[in-house]
């Protein structure tokens, strides 16, 4: 292009500049001029409309600047710009393909300027550029009408949540999905929906709908978007939550830098910009937490959405899906039943012709077969497939990975379902503790530990151990039959109960021993007054309280002084055992009649947490069945948990040992010693050097003065300086520090 031309240009640019600055000062002084400006645009608009393709350079660059001259004065005149918005929705509709690369994007840009001044609403903006996104063929404008949706939906849930256009659009994606089932264009309708998902503007179970029915869809793309929708989703919203987060700012910092330095204007409004985001933080922090459910807690029909997945994917023989893709679907339909406990009988039949060594991505599939298997699948389902695993992968013979993996998933299988073992295949399993390998011996120890908490019967008495022997012969250690739920209740209501006891037989040993009569418990009403807590006395019957009181010699005398007989008891009396039938009806009428005093509630949270010490200590026989059995149920269980201990028996190489060194210490970028990191971080935060390493630092020739003068000092000058060091540091040093006021 000539250079007149391109200054000729450069001037009407300028011109329309200056006119749109003198329009937003004095709209009324400037309304001929703006009406001029719209009639040159109008003219060129025909000119558009009759033919994009065929406009010169110097067209579409007057155009351009009119177009962009109009958007920004729109709202100041907008009985002339009425027709605007629909012009430009005209051009984009039906060029879009036609027009030049800047001016497309201008014409986009100027109707989302149109909306920010209200001239049009949301609705009218995202219905206009959403099919455009579907249906282009450019690249650079699909990325850019993604970004413009996603920025106005954004923006218009800032304030408050725009219910009604949430599910305008919500209504359009779903659409969208479900009106061609084999077109890749739901997949936008996947990329809308995770990322609104992702920075919490949607949270509701619409968006949730909309990714089920693409999960369901016929086209592979759009299937897998659905899916990790599901199984990703969430981690993804929490990892943008954490990154969100403001860092820290040190105020001290930056008020000790503005005393050191140069006070300036600039370090003022740094300082003004720090304090308020600092106010910011604190308001983000006292701001109510907003409840973030799970997209698979939303789902309204979770059997049905797993069962129409499962037949439709993996059962059904004409779906070409590839391993991988096939995979990641049958982890959604295993999460989903292991979450909600559903019931997928041919689910667990599906799973026999995969349980082999030879088969791609096997430590997956088990992973998948144990997030699969809950406390309501029948045994007897689960028991060939833990068999099959057993024979396949568990012998003598199999690589020590492959036995490794074997166990793993048995043990993984029967931590949700410990009713899918037998006897004899448990006893031949722990057996393989005694192996050679590391990683199959750990395995095996695990299943052996397993089943010491939650079916020790099924166990050798060589290999229960002491704890579980003493669980099983005081009852406390139950195997609940299938089907059966566990009791509600108040948790560590039966420590108190026995906290009550102890309580109760020290108050009357210490009466006993000053010969007094123990207190009633209408004297001392401590929330607790109920027979059912009263201990048995020597004289009382046996079956009416639930205890079982030994004395040393089958006799009792009467005429025995009251100390030696208490003593006497303590003595020889071996532990009361109670009735577990009993005990649990007395806890159940205490739970169901008498009311807890804030004391007594106090002391309840207190043995909890004693409780729990001496579980983790290994004081007592835990009772970690329940949380055992619920584990993996909300993170899900992948391939490499399977894999874990044949990565445990091996030896590391170097490279592996040094990155797992630097993720203990991910703030070191290189090796430092530690006065070379401390120096470092007192650079960060702007702190200065002492005196002694600013010394260090000092020319030769200025400091020779003073070595020659220490020289020279004699003995009385050493002593005299030295005292004066002395007391000058226990006074504090130059500042006198060390001084009390």
């Amino acid at each position: 292009m000539p250079k007149r031309k391109v200054a000729a240009l450069e001037k009407v640019e300028a011109d329309l500049v200056s006119l749109q600055y003198k329009i937003r000062r004095d709209p009324r002084s400037y309304a001929q001029e703006f009406y001029d400006q719209w009639l040159a645009y109008d003219a060129q608009r025909q000119i558009f409309v009759s033919s994009p393709a065929t406009a010169s350079n110097d067209d579409v660059k007057k155009f351009h600047d009119l177009v962009d001259l109009v958007a920004h004065v729109a709202n100041l005149y907008p009985d002339i710009t009425a027709p605007f918005p629909d012009h430009l929705k005209e051009l984009l509709v039906q060029h879009h393909a036609a027009l030049d690369k800047e001016l497309r994007e201008k014409i986009v840009g100027s109707l989302c300027l149109l909306k920010r001044k209200d001239v049009i609403d949301s609705t009218s903006l995202l219905t206009t550029l959403f099919p455009i996104l579907i249906s282009t063929p450019s690249k650079t404008l699909r990325n850019l009408l993604y970004t413009k949706i996603i920025s106005d939906l954004r923006e218009s849930n800032s304030k408050t949540t725009n219910h009604k256009l949430n599910r305008t659009i919500q209504t359009v994606l779903h659409n969208l999905v479900t009106s061609d089932r084999t077109s890749t264009k739901g997949m936008w309708a996947c990329r809308i929906t995770r990322e609104l998902w992702r920075r919490q503007i949607w949270t509701d179970a619409k968006p949730c709908d909309v990714m089920k029915e693409a999960a369901l869809s016929d086209n592979e793309k759009v299937v897998i978007g659905g899916v990790r929708f599901f199984l990703g989703g969430d981690k993804d919203r929490e990892e943008l939550a954490d990154d969100d987060s403001d860092d820290d700012v040190d105020i001290k910092k930056i008020k000790h830098q503005g005393t050191i330095n140069k006070k300036t204007k600039k370090r003022q409004k740094q300082y003004e910009k720090v304090v308020e985001k600092i106010k910011r933080q604190e308001k983000k922090k006292n701001a109510p937490t907003p409840l973030n459910f799970s997209a698979l807690a939303l789902l309204h029909d979770p059997q049905g959405f797993a069962e129409r997945l499962f037949e439709k994917h993996l059962q059904n023989t004409k779906c070409k899906f590839s391993l991988q893709n096939k995979l990641i679907i049958l982890q959604l339909v295993s999460r989903l039943v292991g979450m909600h406990e559903l019931t997928i009988i041919t689910l667990y039949s599906w799973f026999v012709k995969y349980l082999t060594p030879k088969q791609a991505e096997v430590t997956s599939i088990l992973a998948s077969l144990a997030q699969s298997t809950h406390k309501l699948v029948p045994p007897d389902v689960i028991e060939p497939l833990v068999r099959k695993i057993a024979n396949e992968f568990v012998s003598e013979a199999s690589a020590s990975e492959v036995a490794a993996a074997g166990i793993k998933g048995i043990y993984e299988i029967a931590l949700r379902q410990p009713l899918c073992m037998d006897e004899t295949l448990l006893q031949d399993l722990v057996q393989y503790q005694k192996s050679k390998d590391k990683g199959v011996s750990m395995a095996a120890k695990a299943l052996q530990s397993l089943y010491r908490e939650v079916y020790p019967e099924l166990l050798q008495k060589k290999y229960r151990g002491k704890q579980a022997t003493m669980g099983l012969k005081s009852g406390e250690v139950k195997l609940r039959k299938f089907g059966e739920q566990e009791e509600g209740g108040i948790e560590g209501l039966e420590l108190l109960a026995r906290y009550k006891e102890e309580q109760k037989k020290k108050r009357a040993e210490e009466a006993a021993e000053e010969g007094k009569e123990p207190k009633d418990d209408d004297e001392e009403d401590d929330g607790f007054n109920s027979d059912e807590w009263e201990i048995a006395s020597d004289d009382s019957d046996e079956s009416s309280t639930g205890w079982i009181s030994v004395s040393s010699d089958g006799e009792d005398d009467d005429d025995e002084p009251a100390k030696k007989k208490a003593r006497r008891d303590s003595e020889a009396a071996p532990e009361l055992v109670e009735d577990p039938a009993l005990e649990a009806e007395r806890i159940a009428k205490l739970a169901t009649t008498t009311l807890l005093t804030p004391a007594d509630l106090a002391k309840l949270q207190e043995l909890r947490r004693e409780a729990k010490v001496d579980k983790l200590m290994g004081v007592s026989l835990s009772k970690r069945k329940k949380e055992l059995i619920a584990k993996h149920i909300e993170d899900g269980l992948t391939a490499e948990d399977i894999e874990l201990p044949a990565t445990l028996g091996k030896k590391s190489t170097k490279e592996e040992r040094v990155a797992l060194a630097r993720d203990g210490k991910p703030l070191r970028e290189e090796h430092k010693s530690t006065q070379a990191i401390r120096k470092s971080k007192k650079e960060a935060e702007g702190k200065s050097t002492t005196n002694k390493e600013k010394a260090r630092k000092k020319n030769f020739l200025m400091t020779i003065g003073k070595a020659r003068a220490k020289n020279k000092r004699s003995l009385q000058d050493t002593s005299r300086v030295l005292k004066a060091h002395i007391a000058k540091s226990k006074q504090g040093g130059r500042r006198r520090n060390g001084v009390s006021a």
